[in-house]
């Protein structure tokens, strides 16, 4: 006597079960990133008072004192203001240089082209922690240990290859032929690449740069091992975390995070476009 076979599952019950896995896994990570920075800017927009209070509410005050105690701490605008040129450098350098690499590698073939495309990806193999002592001992050697250049220099490498691949795909999703059309109208490459190829390529590298940005803001492992006075404001925070009160936290935390939130935001736009051009 044989058996009768298992009704199968309809297609459409198998549709709307991954819909709503799916829909299950994007509101749980967006709950994981939204909601740790909500409570961080809820009490950083309360009173001191307020942030140790119980029940805490979900809903900030919008008072500003808790801010105010953080940029009158002592040493906070010194830190920020190292945070800020640190970061200024860094995307200055990983730019200067990750744009032309990223023009060399989309337009001229040379040996070695896929290897060094390779060395580009393996810096960011070797973990800062393991490398921290070797800098320090070359940083001292060389006079630049505790400066803003030494730890901007650390920054760009991080930064650097990210800047050599998005200018990479960049520079590839920009036609070759409108660089040939300029030279037959009397153009230099160089020319060529300044009043053709730049101006198109402006908004991915402008993001680019405030991606480096961001990476140097929010560093914090080199710029605590590198530097003793002057140190970035992720440092300072860091060496004052054990003595600091918890409304000071809070409010260093979001100043930490809006910045990189907010240039997020307005490059974003730019973002989705350039890893359109790097999947064409």
């Amino acid at each position: 006597m044989t058996q009768a076979p298992d009704n199968p599952i309809s297609h459409d019950a198998v549709r709307r079960a991954g819909r709503w896995v799916f829909a299950t896994g994007v509101t749980v990570l967006v709950l994981w990133v939204l909601v740790p920075i909500w409570l961080l800017l809820a009490n950083a927009l309360s009173a001191p008072a307020e942030v140790t209070s119980f029940p805490r509410s979900w809903i900030p005050a919008f008072d500003t004192a808790s801010l105010a105690f953080f940029f009158g701490y002592g040493g906070v605008l010194d830190a920020l203001w190292n945070s800020v040129q640190v970061a200024v450098v860094t995307m200055i350098l990983a730019i200067g240089l990750g744009a032309p690499a990223g023009y060399a590698l989309s337009r001229f073939d040379f040996p070695g082209k896929e290897a060094f495309r390779f060395l580009v990806i393996m810096t960011r193999a070797f973990p800062l922690p393991l490398l921290a002592l070797p800098l320090a001992v070359m940083f001292i050697r060389t006079g630049i240990d505790d400066t803003i250049i030494g730890l901007a220099l650390v920054h760009a490498t991080l930064a650097l290859p990210f800047a050599v691949l998005i200018t990479f795909s960049l520079f590839s999703g920009i036609p070759v032929e409108l660089e040939e059309a300029a030279w037959t109208l009397g153009c230099t490459r160089f020319q060529a690449v300044t009043k053709v190829v730049l101006p198109l390529a402006a908004p991915g590298i402008a993001a680019s740069a405030v991606f480096a940005f961001v990476i140097s803001w929010n560093e914090v492992f080199a710029a605590a091992v590198l530097t003793i006075q002057n140190r970035t404001l992720t440092a300072f925070l860091l060496q004052s975390l054990d003595v600091s009160p918890l409304h000071l936290k809070f409010a260093g935390g979001a100043v930490l995070v809006i910045p990189a939130l907010l240039f997020i935001f307005a490059v974003r736009k730019y973002l989705f476009a350039m890893w359109g051009i790097a999947n064409r």
